[in-house]
């Protein structure tokens, strides 16, 4: 019998995917700017699945893709509440599509490649996230907003209505 050496047994947190990463510095930025949206949530994990980056609050809500199965796009997949993909991709298909594996469960593609409206991102960002996060994230997120902040990176606490 053949002994499993270190090397050849993957970790828990190794992935057997190849991991996905962006082709030009331009590619890199929008991720990195959407990591700083996804992170600034409260607390945020990130993990790498699926050879991408995925951001979790509990649950998966947010995922990048990466040129994922040759996709000539950088998007970020998202989890939505019902009808909001079918409206979106029928409002703009160029920066709005429905991702593979997840789509049919409404979650929404989102293009960050092609100078998205930032702030269009970060309010789905934080609808997915307030979908997946337990009650306690919730009204964490509720009281981040009534602080004064500063920049971009609240743009989306600033409208989001704690009814919904």
């Amino acid at each position: 019998m053949k002994r499993r050496t270190e090397k050849s047994a993957p970790t828990v947190s190794e992935s057997r995917h190849p991991r996905m990463l962006p082709r030009t510095k331009a590619e890199a930025a929008a991720v990195a700017r959407l990591r700083r949206i996804c992170m600034a949530l409260p607390e945020v994990a990130e993990k790498i699945a699926w050879g991408e980056s995925t951001w979790r609050a509990g649950k998966i809500f947010a995922q990048t893709d990466t040129h994922h199965h040759g996709a000539p796009h950088v998007a970020v997949w998202l989890p939505a509440r019902p009808g909001v993909q079918a409206e979106l991709v029928e409002s703009d298909p160029e920066r709005f599509f429905r991702p593979p594996y997840v789509g049919h469960k409404g979650w929404v593609g989102v293009r960050i490649d092609a100078k998205p409206d930032w702030s269009v991102v970060a309010s789905l960002v934080a609808d997915a996230y307030r979908l997946v996060a337990s009650p306690r994230l919730t009204q964490k997120l509720a009281t981040v907003r009534g602080k004064p902040q500063r920049g971009w990176r609240t743009r989306w606490v600033d409208h989001v209505d704690p009814e919904e």
